[in-house]
């Protein structure tokens, strides 16, 4: 519910497959196809995105039906489908792995479950002589064109189909295969008619597929769907390795194991059962997305839109929405998933191959060129720091580079995501150190985060010993300086002439129409993490930082929702409560993490501030409420903060790390006791506000004890 854009349908842990209801199509709001609000549900399509402000997908829809089936078109921006059911949320279960609801309409029971890149129905109907299900080819959730469309019927139990459209992914291409437990008869629809659409007359294609067949009371009618990026034979292997049987308990079974294993590399440990649930709440958004995109026979389709043959256990992943989860989720993966994350990496860099440049947000195989900075760098690199040596250091770099410099030449892609992935702002930050506001939108965002990625090559470069590009980038990582105006105390734009945009006002921003990115001036001042000495000699002093600060958390309000001060909704300030800690006043960043702990997520449907925005906004709460958290990936250094939670344990994985468990204990902890009086890690004093990510990969113990007021020692 509200703006969070997830879906209740069933998913294994990051899974190609993505079987949901849809309540309706158009809006911002029906970026994942499902809002708690609707009454209505037009049927079960199998590719969702999970907290995007972008929507997409809503491929391969099945209803069942009984009755006569009405398929009509009821026209462009209708939220329903002719064919669409009401239903009740007090017939509706939704848990890892498993969904299912009543359908008013048809009397008709759904159950679905799915496995890594299949999804397996259960409906249960009424007694009919007409019952039967519509596979709807056309639909799709935002009206996207539809390119190419074909669907058929091999046999009496089988229905295939492929199709390409054009949406926010420009090439998205899937292939599907189903197969039913009882033999139907089929009528397939194959018109084009006259619409309607933004005020102009247009020609709509219509690919449907009706089946039909009789039932007795209560019978079981099973659904096998498959689905591939590559063509129709790998969704049908998808299906036949998956799901060999009809056995749908021991599917789903199998399902909330997968999630017993996920959820289960965190354990906490509270009195407050409502703070659990929505800590595993948010662990579980965690592992949606990057979704596999590679079939069971390892092929799958790359950023050039060629088939491409992966490697054994080398599986090859989609739907990076990098510019939000560079910050925590990445992060949190090196710790309790670092085998996924470093897949997740090695796709990153196949992609680069493949396509000519690291991706800003990719999406089925496609540059999508969405938001802004080059934010594939801090996750490569931030691996890097912490172990990651699958693939050499150099070409790491040489990738890195590829996505600062303004070169269009070599890149896979339109014209449009071209100028997207390289702008002309990449040229003017290299040139002259800042990019004109005249030159580019959103220029003092993109200014702040190229600097910042800018630093993470540097840091890469350090590493392998590169000091020429070393000194390369990190010189280039300080022209957050060329925007910082001291008369104001703002980072502000400024023309080619170096004189400052007028007018100006630091708490207004025109979303994404001028100066800066889902932010304000107040919010994106603070985004130098790379450098917070530099920024605050810059600023004038750590006392002037601290207080400017504390007026800007001051001035939140407590329902955190949109706003011009720290708005938690959107990503630029997610790191901004950890900087008390470098300002050597932690007890800040206690008191702050744990109100946005407390305010920003609940449980309940409007369960969290803004979009989920693909697992950044949860993996936030996880790690803050653990009482860790990063504030500059590619920096190994993991702030401390307050725990919700009394214990938490992380089980780390011996294949990669030395120790089996990381522990935070915190000793009479409670609503009130928020700030942290001293600390033991390993049983021996510790008086620093921050752990090195070593300290967590070795296991061990960080006990915290807290109170009701700052002790202004500990942490300095």
């Amino acid at each position: 519910g509200g703006h969070g854009h997830t879906f209740p349908g069933p998913v294994v842990p990051h899974g190609m497959i993505q079987p949901s209801p849809d309540t309706r199509i158009y809006g911002w709001d029906a970026c994942s196809g499902y809002h708690y609000s609707d009454s209505t549900i037009n049927g079960f399509s199998h590719t969702h995105l999970s907290g995007t402000g972008c929507g997409d997908y809503g491929d391969v829809l099945l209803m069942p039906t009984v009755g006569k089936q009405n398929y009509r078109y009821l026209g462009y921006g209708c939220q329903q489908t002719a064919y669409a059911s009401t239903f009740s949320h007090y017939k509706e279960v939704a848990k890892p792995g498993y969904y299912s609801v009543e359908l008013d309409r048809y009397n008709v029971t759904a159950e679905l479950t799915a496995t890594s890149r299949a999804a397996l129905h259960r409906y249960r109907f009424p007694e009919s002589k007409e019952a039967g299900f519509i596979v709807d080819l056309d639909y799709s959730l935002q009206g996207q064109e539809n390119i190419d469309m074909r669907i058929d019927s091999p046999s009496d139990t089988e229905i295939v189909g492929w199709k390409k459209t054009k949406g926010w992914a420009e090439n998205q291409c899937i292939g599907f295969y189903m197969k039913f437990s009882k033999p139907f008869t089929c009528h397939i629809i194959d018109t084009v008619i006259d619409i309607v659409r933004d005020g102009k007359a247009c020609k709509m294609e219509q690919k449907k597929a009706l089946l039909q067949f009789p039932t007795a009371q209560n019978e079981e009618v099973l659904v096998k769907v498959g689905i591939s990026a590559v063509d129709i034979k790998g969704a049908q292997q998808n299906v036949e390795s998956e799901i060999p049987s009809w056995d749908f308990d021991s599917i789903m079974d199998a399902a909330q194991n997968q999630w017993n294993d996920y959820l289960g590399t965190i354990q906490v440990e509270g009195n407050n059962e409502t703070q659990k649930q929505i800590f595993y709440t948010a662990l579980y958004h965690t592992a949606i997305h990057p979704s596999l995109f590679s079939d069971a026979d390892g092929r799958y389709r790359g950023t050039d839109q060629m088939i491409h043959q992966a490697q054994p256990n080398e599986e090859i992943y989609t739907i990076y929405s990098l510019w939000d989860t560079f910050r925590a989720l990445h992060p949190l993966l090196t710790i309790i998933k670092p085998d996924l994350n470093e897949k997740l990496v090695m796709s990153l860099m196949q992609k680069y191959h493949e396509g000519g440049i690291l991706p800003m947000w990719e999406l089925a195989g496609n540059y999508t060129a969405t938001m802004i900075g080059y934010h594939a760098i801090p996750v490569i690199v931030d691996a890097y720091m912490k172990g990651f040596d699958k693939i050499d250091g150099k070409e790491l770099l040489e990738a890195c580079i590829r996505s600062s410099v303004y070169d269009t030449t070599g890149i896979i892609a339109s014209s449009r995501m071209v100028n997207g992935l390289v702008p002309i702002s990449k040229y003017y930050k290299n040139k002259i150190g800042y990019v004109p506001y005249e030159k580019e939108n959103e220029s003092v965002a993109k200014g702040l985060e190229y600097a910042y990625n800018d630093w993470c090559i540097a840091r890469l470069a350090e590493e392998i010993g590169d000091t020429a590009t070393y000194e390369k980038y990190k010189a280039l990582s300080k022209s957050y300086i060329n925007y910082y105006d001291p008369q104001t105390g703002f980072m502000r734009g400024k023309d080619l002439k170096g004189n400052w945009h007028v007018p100006f006002n630091p708490r207004y921003s025109d979303h994404r129409n001028d100066d800066y990115c889902e932010g304000t001036a107040w919010q994106w001042t603070w985004f130098v993490p790379h450098d917070v000495p530099g920024m605050v000699n810059l600023m004038g002093g750590k006392e002037k930082v601290i207080a400017d600060l504390t007026d800007f958390f001051n001035k939140t309000p407590s329902n955190m929702l949109w706003n011009e001060y720290y708005n938690h909704a959107n990503e630029p300030v997610h790191f901004v409560p950890f900087l008390f800690n470098q300002l050597e006043v932690p007890w800040y960043t206690q008191k702050w993490t744990r109100y946005t702990c407390e305010k920003a997520y609940a449980n309940k449907v409007e369960g969290i501030v803004g979009n989920e925005d693909v697992g950044q906004m949860s993996a936030w709460y996880v790690l803050a409420a653990s009482g860790i958290h990063p504030s500059c990936p590619g920096n190994t250094r993991m702030e401390i903060t307050s725990p919700v939670f009394d214990k938490v344990e992380f089980n780390l994985d011996p294949s990669y790390y030395t120790g089996k468990k990381f522990t935070v204990i915190a000793h009479n902890n409670s609503i009130n006791n928020v700030y942290i009086q001293k600390a033991l890690l390993n049983g021996q004093e510790y008086n620093k506000c921050y752990l090195d990510f070593a300290d967590i990969a070795a296991g061990g113990t960080l006990e915290l004890f807290m109170g009701d007021k700052p002790n202004v020692e500990w942490g300095l």
